[in-house]
């Protein structure tokens, strides 16, 4: 789901704060007790018994259409999610659907943006078509993590020569006062335009709208280069990460 440069550092932040992950496990039971829960674990052929205070579930979430009584007016559905075309418009013209129940990324401000494309389209209006790709996502954990656009691995799977660069936020001054370190990494088209920002430290679910800006434009490395960040402030690793790809790096190597 995000930049795997992401995943690494989360795991060794969590680590530090002695938070243990296992990934790729498979949950066999739980069982709850008085005052603990116990639950048997998989990973890698190996089963174990681990026992916490509380056991969260969070297994996503699906489409609730069934028994809406789609299928009685024409409207299609795949999975149990409403197809639509680029306007929202479901098989029924002048049927819209959008949020949870169409298959497009399970975000709130997704469903809004789609909320308003659905009405200005239906008002006969002709609103511009959303760039998927330039959706923000944040993951609101300690620290936080916010990324937009391709990662590394999807930006070379759709053929870019690309080229990426990370300042660590061990060189900004505000995040080395508020210390929970974190990098900002911008993945690039080589000459050409910034194809995804990745963020991982504190605040950065702040910083990440300044990025999409930046994706959805399709900007370069130099034109953010040429813009002043104010200082001391996080949003100076934006700043630095896209000076070092234009090859002025100004406080990093």
């Amino acid at each position: 789901l995000e930049d795997s440069d992401l995943g690494k550092e989360l795991a060794r932040a969590f680590k530090k704060r002695k938070i243990r992950t296992l990934t790729g496990a498979k949950l066999e039971e739980a069982q709850a007790g008085e005052k603990s829960v116990t639950a048997s674990v998989t990973t890698d052929g190996k089963t174990e018994t681990l026992e916490a205070e509380v056991l969260l579930v969070a297994v996503g979430r699906g489409p609730l259409t069934d028994g809406a009584g789609l299928e009685g007016v024409g409207v299609k559905t795949d999975r149990g999610f409403v197809t639509v075309n680029g306007a929202c418009e479901t098989s029924v013209p002048g049927v819209y659907a959008v949020g949870d129940c169409i298959p497009t990324p399970q975000l709130a401000h997704v469903a809004f943006a789609e909320g308003m494309l659905a009405a200005e389209h239906a008002a006969g209006k002709n609103p511009t078509p959303i760039n998927y790709d330039a959706i923000p996502r944040c993951t609101y954990c300690v620290p936080e993590v916010a990324a937009v656009g391709l990662t590394e691995a999807q930006a070379r799977e759709r053929g870019h020569d690309v080229v990426a660069k990370t300042v660590s936020f061990g060189a900004i001054g505000k995040a080395v006062i508020l210390g929970e370190g974190g990098f900002c990494k911008i993945v690039t088209a080589k000459d050409g335009p910034i194809l995804g920002v990745h963020y991982i430290g504190p605040r950065v679910t702040e910083l990440v709208a300044e990025a999409m800006l930046t994706v959805g434009w399709e900007a370069v490395p130099e034109d953010v280069a040429a813009l002043i960040h104010p200082h001391p402030t996080l949003t100076e690793s934006f700043g630095e990460t896209a000076l070092a790809l234009a090859g002025r790096p100004l406080h990093t190597g």
